[in-house]
């Protein structure tokens, strides 16, 4: 029997059992050994505040609508898309992969998967890399995939508004880049984060004055080059278009939920023509998409991770057993400045490191 975390309703965890059914000959079968908690999009449906929760979403017209029945609805089962596991069994003709390979990719929060050899053998772990590090493939695609789409250039200035777990791998990813970032959160615990993992090099904390009026000031009153919304906070957005530059670009990559409080679109936006792009995973730009998709995205990712060129080990903050999934949820949601990264263990407790 499998073990997979449910929303019961808001706020709730629980658990179900399911049954693991025999392997067809292709197939693989994952053991889970990490999984990361999103504190993102994945807390949008722990809390409630998930748009497939109030609406309907039409693929066909790309479009969400309002409904009586909304296309989620609780319990919800499965969510997760940080994941890491050991192959414990292959299908009679897998010849790719072999059992006590590493895994990295997206099953949620279960402790067994099946996934086909192609899947598996395009996602074999790095030798050298931590196998904890391998929950990052996900969410280290998404901030790859919002750099791309902010078309940074060498020399320029970059403006990172949050410094969550998306924010800080922006900030390292601009960084090696080759750009002067500056990092923008309210919480003092995340930048302090940022600057001793030489991220950042300059630290502005939203609380304490106008951001858009410092970055002016910095700037010789030009404004930063590119900035990216990493929080999913509207004012944030609103902050980040007023610090760029006329003609410049504001890149959404965090997740909005409900309205747009504090922005005001008829203010910088308007007067100073500013790009606006979103950046989603579930796509790349339209002039990348010839050499680039999402499985490109996630493995140079991570042999970003295990060439050295960024280091995520310090951003991992709380490790908890599986068991234990309502505390490091509520960690999350109640107390985000004393928590980054939070992961899942789901090793019996003698193998854990």
């Amino acid at each position: 029997m499998g073990r997979v975390i449910v929303f019961m309703q808001p706020r709730t965890i629980g658990f179900d059992d399911y049954e693991e059914r025999p392997l067809n000959t292709k197939e693989i079968r994952l053991r889970t050994l990490y999984s990361g908690i999103s504190a993102g999009t994945e807390l949008t449906a722990y809390r409630g505040s998930n748009p497939y929760l109030h609406k309907h979403w039409e693929p066909e017209r790309r479009l969400f609508v309002p409904a009586a029945e909304p296309t989620m609805a609780y319990p919800l089962s499965g969510w997760g898309y940080e994941e890491v596991g050991e192959v414990v069994e292959t299908g009679s003709e897998v010849g790719n992969v072999q059992v006590g390979d590493l895994v990295y990719g997206t099953w949620g929060h279960r402790t067994h998967h099946i996934v086909d050899e192609d899947y598996a053998a395009q996602r074999l772990k790095p030798a050298n890399l931590d196998p904890i590090l391998g929950i990052f493939s996900h969410i280290g695609a998404i901030a790859l995939n919002g750099v791309h789409d902010a078309c940074l250039r060498l020399g320029e200035t970059v403006a990172i508004f949050g410094l969550g777990v998306p924010g800080q791998i922006v900030a390292q990813l601009a960084k090696k880049s080759g750009t002067r970032v500056i990092g923008i959160d309210l919480l003092d615990s995340r930048i302090a984060k940022a600057k001793e993992m030489g991220a950042i090099d300059i630290a502005l904390n939203a609380k304490e004055g106008s951001v858009a009026e410092k970055i002016r000031e910095m700037t010789g009153n030009q404004g930063a080059d590119v900035a990216l919304e990493v929080s999913g906070s509207t004012v944030a957005l609103n902050e980040a278009i007023r610090s760029v530059a006329y003609s410049a670009r504001v890149v959404a990559l965090g997740f909005f939920q409900e309205g747009a409080q504090g922005l005001f679109l008829g203010e910088e936006f308007h007067h100073n023509r500013v790009n606006l792009v979103c950046s989603q995973i579930s796509g790349v730009s339209p002039e990348l998409s010839y050499r680039w998709n999402r499985l490109r995205l996630a493995q140079t990712f991570m042999q970003l991770q295990a060439d050295d060129v960024i280091d995520l080990k310090p951003i991992i903050t709380h490790v908890y057993p599986f068991q234990e999934a309502a505390q490091a949820f509520r960690l999350l949601d109640e107390k985000p400045g004393e928590a980054l990264q939070v992961v899942l263990d789901f090793q019996p407790e003698g193998a854990r490191a």
